[in-house]
């Protein structure tokens, strides 16, 4: 695998989503911005707004290069004085609260030494679902792709990443409450013995293209559901804590920011509207409470 293979798929990969989203809102369509990376590199955000089942989102690609600052090489698990990176990252926010947010990335790395030559790289990424009202057959259905796309590599795959991503995706000072019900999560996924490059680029592949076929149904099925101020209420409150985790504990936010990324491509992940009421909680027995309760013990649902 060459980067340049990473590259095609990527850009592949987010015309088909921003394809398939857009039609399904029927109304709004992803817009196209381009950008460039003082430094080195640049990339394509593309954004929908105000649409009549996505009321915010964005599908973006980028591949940026260039010398490792000392700031940014703190953050990596490897030494080298210059990089490559690249990736798809995605985050879409819909109108009605029955609607799950979701997130979605996934990213290949290299990096280099002083004369040039790579001296590390590595695959990461993953997809995860944040429900504002809990479904147990949408929680179901979301896994059950994923486990479906990574078991057609290794059975051990699913289970390995599924709680590598309820362990990332907590807000820690919030009583270790999950952001959402998961999915998978993966990092510094490097070729060994056992494992080649070609090998995790298929494995890359195969966890992009399921994303559609995870998320689209869910849509499909609960864009039409009927929906109180309450529950816009309780959809803005649990936004906040989307906001507090993306802005204080993402990897990714924190790397596009160090690297000199493109702030408002990077932050596009954050939603339209959202509420920070002091001491919020559900009340009891209710449907809201319902999904802390899970959010605060992470479930197997397969």
């Amino acid at each position: 695998m060459k980067k340049e293979d990473f590259i095609q798929f990527i850009e592949t990969l987010q015309t088909q989503i921003c394809d398939a989203l857009g039609a399904e809102d029927g109304v709004a369509q992803f817009e196209k911005d381009q950008w460039q990376r003082e430094g080195g590199g640049g990339g394509l955000t593309r954004v929908i707004q105000n649409g009549k089942v996505f009321e915010k989102g964005g599908v973006n690609t980028s591949v940026v290069y260039g010398e490792l600052s000392p700031l940014l090489a703190q953050q990596l698990p490897t030494k080298g004085s210059a990089f490559f990176a690249c990736g798809i990252s995605l985050v879409i926010h819909p109108d009605n609260p029955k609607v799950p947010t979701t997130h979605a990335n996934f990213r290949y790395f290299e990096l280099y030494d002083e004369q040039k030559n790579m001296v590390d790289s590595w695959f990461g990424g993953g997809a995860d679902l944040t429900p504002y009202y809990l479904y147990d057959e949408d929680a179901i259905h979301f896994h059950q792709t994923f486990k479906t796309a990574c078991d057609s590599f290794d059975v051990s795959f699913y289970p390995q990443f599924k709680k590598q991503c309820d362990e990332y995706f907590v807000n820690r000072h919030r009583q270790n409450e999950s952001r959402g019900i998961g999915g998978i999560f993966y990092d510094y996924l490097r070729a060994d013995e056992k494992y080649s490059k070609d090998f995790w680029f298929e494995f890359s592949k195969a966890n992009g293209q399921a994303f559609l076929e995870a998320y689209l149904p869910i849509v499909k099925k609960r864009r039409n559901e009927t929906y109180t101020e309450k529950n816009v209420h309780w959809q803005e409150l649990r936004r906040g804590r989307y906001v507090e985790f993306n802005l204080i504990h993402d990897r990714g936010t924190i790397f596009g920011l160090k690297s000199n990324g493109r702030t408002e491509s990077i932050l596009m992940s954050l939603p339209a509207r959202v509420r920070f009421d002091y001491h919020d909680a559900p009340e009891k027995n209710s449907e809201e409470e319902k999904l802390v309760n899970v959010l605060r013990q992470p479930k197997n649902w397969i």
